[in-house]
């Protein structure tokens, strides 16, 4: 059980499993920094970005402070004068990726005085299609640049300054949808599910090969008279049917499901301004 009663999965992959408390004052700066140490020019900064580094090559599994000892050419020891172990180098790890898709930071917060009314990225700030298609394909990216994202568990993540942020962002991208505020979490929750549910059927594609040596086709290739049987036999009609290019790679799954999507919430954005419109009506009469 770890400190804030959380507990951790085996492979140590659940943010806030660590001390909470220290994890916040790491990522809000708020925390004491050390005075001196054996090891100068190691700061907090240059910890996290050999960590993220080992993390995109190796794996999260391969993140330890004895390993990032040996990157940085320090002592494990001195480690610690900076972040308390894994957990909480773990909540600064994904803070850190999180913010990487993110626009420059500005002087003002958004909405603020002398902010730009069409948005940090300068579009219209009714065209939230563009928002949720950015949205969609930055998250797609950065879980390709850092495939370990999806190893964790972020059911209790510890906000830091990028992870809010990029949720801020992302509803200044949505508010001319016009939906109620647990509507827009909505759709960044959908939004998000459908880009790492698919992330992950790729992840665990390219895991398959690597750990079987054999491609996609030569897998499939093995199983082809028993699944050609199965479709003579009649017993599953609905297969047997179905056109030679169903299974084909070349159909982006990911193109038709964002365009659904966007299509869903048109609907229901539809639906919204229909309710207003009439209630509006309503209180005119």
């Amino acid at each position: 059980m770890a400190k804030d009663g959380t507990t951790a999965a085996a492979d140590g992959t659940v943010t806030g499993s660590g001390d909470t408390a220290r994890s916040l004052e790491l990522l809000w700066g708020t925390g004491e920094r050390p005075s001196r140490g054996p090891k100068p020019g190691l700061t907090l900064e240059r910890i996290v970005t050999a960590a993220v580094a080992v993390a995109d090559a190796e794996g999260l599994a391969a993140v330890s402070m004895r390993r990032l000892s040996t990157e940085l050419g320090t002592g494990t020891m001195s480690l610690y004068r900076y972040v308390p172990g894994k957990a909480e180098l773990l909540d600064l790890m994904l803070d850190r990726v999180l913010g990487e898709p993110l626009p420059a930071a500005t002087e003002e917060p958004a909405g603020g005085a002398g902010a730009d009314p069409a948005g940090p990225s300068g579009a219209d700030p009714a065209d939230w299609r563009a928002a949720i298609d950015t949205m969609a394909r930055s998250y797609l990216d950065n879980l390709h640049r850092h495939p370990w994202l999806l190893k964790i568990n972020q059911a209790r993540t510890v906000l830091g300054p990028s992870a809010l942020r990029g949720l801020d962002l992302a509803l200044a991208g949505l508010r001319g949808m016009g939906l109620r505020n647990p509507e827009l979490i909505g759709v960044i929750i959908t939004v998000n599910s459908f880009v790492e549910g698919l992330a992950r059927s790729r992840a665990d594609a390219a895991e398959a090969v690597r750990q079987t040596g054999l491609s996609d086709e030569e897998f499939w290739d093995r199983q082809r008279p028993y699944l050609e049987r199965a479709m003579l036999s009649g017993a599953y009609p609905m297969m047997a049917n179905m056109a030679e290019d169903t299974f084909s790679a070349e159909f982006d799954h990911f193109e038709f499901g964002l365009g659904r999507l966007i299509a869903g919430f048109e609907a229901l954005v539809r639906e919204r301004t229909a309710e207003r419109t009439a209630e509006e009506a309503a209180a005119r009469t």
